[in-house]
């Protein structure tokens, strides 16, 4: 059995930080740090903690959990409610029972594992989903719940004892694959603005809608009801949650842990333009009413705003481009858009989205085609880490000497619900070349190893707080 060990003397040291009405540009207000190690560090509240992590099993339990695929390795594809999604279930499950870890499950599926603490009061939670975007990777979001697990399993081996309860939990459909809406679980957790009425209208492609697809999983069972989902904002007194990057800054920096200070905005659109059509040959370019080209011109508006945005935290996406008939000798008649634009500050993300909407009625009147529809799917707003639980990790980081830095994060995450509910933070680990939602993403059970140390203590400093 490998193992990857830390005998840490920990003692507690409460740094508080004040947030009181900071805004976006506040978000990266921590110094930029990398390690740090001495002066910086007097105490942290647990002394002779040993945390092992168990690199051996922990990475077949990876391999394990990426078999069950609706494609194959190195490819993983794992969608809602599917007979893959069900057994990768189980398979969580059975890790959580393994790992002492009492399991229950809500109604739409979010699974929970709990180590109960010796004193009733708010849990401090940790984990992601499993859940995979079609042709994805094996990493993402599989480290933060089979890392969370084997982090409690170290705790408990090592003889610690938690005031708080610690609590995993693997999310349902964090992924927007199935129902085009990303976060389910979290947002239903945390009854996120209008989600049960969402879920009430969803259908997937093949017009299976939410419930029945919840039902033929064995989920929103006769009696209950998706607001059954949400908790009290008593029920967890902390979120940590340990993720790959996702991007490449901490390999190319050659750094092994990110702290993350706050969530970019995500906002989701989609844009219908109806054309006439025709024949591709017949028909002359001066007499055509393309709807493609329309929605080939919006994209790339969303290129230009964003870029006009004059910050490299605006980012634009045009992900999906549907034209139909879809025929090479075809005109288009009719073309579908479905856009994220994402940034850290809400305001500025809020401006691009409405040059966007600008150019889109624009487009249409200009190329006299019908803007059939230009719907803001989502249009959450940032969120920002807690104080206490960026203090912890890099406490955390700096006792073990690990190098670190002070980073947002760009994607968004179930994180970004559950700081509606409690205070939240997340750990970042590098991943390869900052692949991930593809088949190479990569990250090396060293620095998975890292991470879930971070996390560890992080978690374990967090139960004994007052």
């Amino acid at each position: 059995m490998a193992t990857l060990a830390k005998s840490v003397p920990f003692f507690l040291v409460l740094l508080l930080l004040q947030w009181n009405g900071a805004s976006a540009s506040e978000f990266e207000a921590y110094p930029s740090a990398h390690l740090q190690t001495g002066s910086a560090v007097k105490n942290f509240g647990i002394s002779g903690l040993s945390i092992e992590v168990d690199a051996d099993a922990l990475s077949k339990q990876i391999d394990e959990l990426a078999a069950f695929s609706d494609t194959p390795a190195p490819s993983v594809t794992r969608v809602i409610y599917t007979k893959i999604d069900i057994a990768a279930r189980k398979y969580i499950k059975d890790a959580m029972t393994s790992a002492g870890l009492t399991v229950r499950e809500d109604a739409i599926g979010n699974i929970f594992g709990r180590w109960e603490g010796t004193e009733e009061t708010g849990a401090v939670g940790t984990g992601s989903h499993v859940d995979a975007i079609p042709h994805a990777g094996k990493y993402d979001g599989v480290v933060g719940v089979l890392g969370a697990i084997e982090a409690i399993r170290a705790l408990r081996k090592s003889g610690f004892t938690p005031r708080k309860s610690l609590e995993v939990i693997m999310f349902t459909s964090e992924e927007p694959t199935r129902f085009g809406f990303g976060c389910l679980g979290s947002r239903a957790m945390a009854a996120s603005k209008d989600i049960y009425d969402i879920l009430e209208m969803a259908v997937d492609k093949d017009n299976v809608s939410f419930s029945e697809a919840a039902k033929s999983a064995g989920y929103l069972k006769e009696g209950q009801q998706l607001k059954d989902v949400a908790v009290s904002n008593t029920s967890y007194s902390g979120f940590v949650e340990l993720h790959i990057e996702q991007g490449p800054t901490l390999e190319n920096e050659g750094l092994a842990i990110g702290i993350v200070t706050a969530i970019a905005a995500p906002a989701s659109l989609q844009v219908d333009f109806k054309g006439d059509g025709g024949h591709a040959g017949a028909v002359l370019m001066p007499f055509r009413n393309d709807a493609g080209l329309a929605a080939a011109e919006l994209a790339l508006a969303v290129e230009k705003h964003v870029l006009a945005a004059g910050s490299m935290d605006t980012v634009g996406t045009t992900g999906v481009l549907e034209l139909h008939p879809g025929a090479v000798n075809s005109i288009p008649r009719e073309a579908h858009l479905e856009i994220d634009v994402r940034d850290i500050d809400g305001d500025r993300r809020d401006d691009v989205v409405e040059k966007i909407c600008e150019s889109a009625k624009e487009i249409s009147g200009r190329r006299n085609v019908i803007l059939q529809n230009f719907k803001i799917v989502n249009q959450d707003p940032p969120a920002r880490s807690a104080a206490e639980i960026v203090e912890a990790a890099t406490l955390a980081s700096q006792e073990l000497g690990f190098s670190y830095k002070l980073m947002i994060s760009r994607a968004y995450h179930d994180s970004l619900f559950m700081s509606r509910i409690t205070p939240m933070g997340m750990i970042f680990i590098p991943c390869y070349k900052g692949y991930s939602h593809r088949p190479d993403e990569y990250a090396s059970i060293e620095d998975i190893s890292r991470g879930i140390q971070v996390l560890a203590f992080t978690l374990a400093k967090l139960s004994t707080n007052p």
